[in-house]
């Protein structure tokens, strides 16, 4: 179950690395709705997923 445990931590910093990337790069490049929503996307994705999981490992 620890493997479990630390994987999705693991993803969810991933998701969350990607999405302040594509916001970053997509600010920088001028802008564009898809990049930022995309960015915006993995941010919410990966900041759910932790939430999600730090709720659950302190039952």
């Amino acid at each position: 179950m620890r493997v479990y445990h630390w994987s999705v931590l693991a993803f969810s910093v991933l998701f969350l690395g990607i999405g302040i990337a594509l916001l970053a790069v997509t600010a920088a490049h001028g802008g564009g709705a898809v990049g930022f929503l995309l960015g915006a996307l993995f941010v919410g994705l990966g900041a759910g997923r932790l939430t999600i999981e730090r709720r659950r490992a302190r039952r």
